[in-house]
């Protein structure tokens, strides 16, 4: 048996262990770092609105959605993956 045989999370996408870490996680830890990504996209919208860029930017994520999934993949990973570090280095 090798010693990491249990380490499933190596094995899953930075999205599926998100949705694990949420659901046994501190639900106040939780809620607040949900809270805290809601607010990092609040803050975006406000300026893209404030800069008269909304357009530009629904046009630029269909087109790097598609264009550049890998980019695209990434970015949407980092942050699963920065919010599931920050709910549980809050949880120990």
């Amino acid at each position: 048996m090798n010693i990491f045989d249990d380490d499933d999370y190596m094995s899953t996408t930075p999205k599926d262990n998100f949705m694990s870490i949420i659901k046994t996680a501190n639900q106040n830890i939780v809620s607040m770092e949900i809270e805290k990504v809601f607010g990092r996209l609040a803050l975006a919208e406000k300026l893209l609105e404030e800069n008269g860029l909304e357009e530009k930017y629904e046009s630029t994520l269909t087109h790097f959605a598609v264009t550049d999934a890998a980019e695209y993949d990434n970015r949407v990973n980092s942050i699963f993956i920065e919010t599931v570090g920050n709910i549980v280095t809050q949880c120990e």
